[in-house]
């Protein structure tokens, strides 16, 4: 859940410690070190003949909508505007032509096609786009109008219902990210595509995806979120409490609420990996870098592209810029009082949820033996 707009990013059709983690990625994504109002509303008559246009998903109901979120201009809209996210994918494709000149591209989850776009400009022989949602039908009028309707093939459906008119590709290219990196993601749909058109000597884009943890101090928000359930309005609510703890956070955190170093959790080569290597439990130690609280831990993600002429990618860390990702943030039940050189150590456990794959559950193990503190505690989250 989003905690400023209250809302989720739908991808369906949409160990060590690290010098890995404190990566970073330039702009260009190469890597380096009151009162009532009144309105007039005038009716606006139905359209007839030729002058009515077709408006894609004007049918569908909100129910619909829940299925088929990715019909939402807005969500594209969102996801165009991050530039950390697009720029990085446009200077992936521009910069490294070679991957893509007179290549057979798969674009998964397509969207608007911009992706697509991006590889016919830089040459690409055909581009086969499969989008699932209604956005496919506008991405077709999109390709012609950009005239790329004879490089560019747009495929309403899932990828795994569909058939290519090929049978191999050469590059399969995909924003399949979700939040926490594996929620409501794209990824097994995308392996999927592997197994089943790639070229043995394919490639896919992005090919690797790291997970990063840390800890912060965030108790005005801890406060204003959780702690409000104790007393609302004088009535006491604290038995929501504990499911408001369960559930994940999505928000920007600000670098200085930044306790502890930054630690890898777990890192994903795209190109070899199976469905499987999505469930994992890996250790972390995280050490303080100053005396202060820990309310909670904050999980975010990196993703590269170490096919091209040099390293490039993003980060959707703190410290690095905003993207819409944000990070994730996971409340401690305890308030844990940390000393500069302690450790925080502990597991975590992450599995998609048995009823829905595209949900995430999360069992953290964690551990204080400090001067000011000592607690063993273990916590379960459901990102739904």
């Amino acid at each position: 859940m989003d905690r400023r707009t209250g809302g989720s990013r739908d991808a369906n059709g949409g160990l060590a410690e690290a010098t890995a983690s404190r990566l970073r990625f330039d702009s260009d994504g190469e890597a380096a070190e009151g009162e009532e109002s009144h309105m007039e509303v005038e009716e606006i008559p139905d359209a007839e003949g030729d002058e009515a246009a077709e408006v894609i998903g004007d049918d569908k109901t909100s129910a619909d909508y829940y299925f088929d979120s990715y019909s939402h201009f807005g969500i594209h809209e969102e996801m165009l505007k991050d530039v950390v996210r697009t720029k990085s994918y446009q200077n992936v494709i521009t910069q490294n032509s070679f991957l893509f000149k007179d290549k057979i591209v798969l674009d998964v989850g397509a969207g608007t096609g911009i992706l697509s776009l991006f590889c016919a400009k830089a040459g690409a022989k055909h581009v086969y786009a499969i989008e699932c949602s209604q956005m496919a039908d506008m991405a077709k009028e999109i390709v012609k109008a950009n005239g790329y309707a004879d490089v560019i093939t747009v495929i309403k459906g899932k990828v795994e219902e569909i058939e290519l008119p090929v049978p191999k590709v050469d590059v399969i290219i995909s924003e399949w990210m979700g939040y926490f990196l594996l929620f409501e993601n794209m990824l097994n749909t995308v392996l999927y595509a592997r197994d089943k058109w790639l070229a043995d000597d394919g490639v896919v884009l992005p090919d690797k995806a790291s997970l990063h943890l840390t800890a912060i101090e965030d108790a005005e928000y801890k406060e204003d979120k959780i702690e409000f359930w104790n007393n609302v309005y004088g009535f006491d609510m604290s038995c929501i409490k504990k499911q408001a703890m369960m559930e994940p956070l999505v928000d920007t955190v600000d670098a200085n609420q930044i306790v502890t170093n930054c630690q890898l959790l777990k890192t994903m080569d795209i190109s070899k990996m199976t469905p499987g290597d999505a469930s994992f439990t890996v250790p972390f130690k995280l050490v303080a870098e100053r005396n202060d609280y820990i309310h909670a831990l904050v999980a975010y993600f990196n993703v590269s592209f170490s096919k091209c002429h040099k390293l490039m990618g993003f980060s959707t860390g703190p410290r690095s810029k905003a993207t819409h990702w944000k990070q994730t943030v996971l409340y401690l039940e305890d308030v844990l009082t940390i000393c500069e050189g302690e450790t925080l150590s502990g597991s975590m456990m992450v599995t998609p949820n048995k009823k829905n794959p595209r949900d995430i559950d999360i069992k953290l193990k964690y551990s204080l033996n400090g001067h000011r503190c000592q607690v063993s505690r273990t916590q379960y989250y459901k990102m739904r």
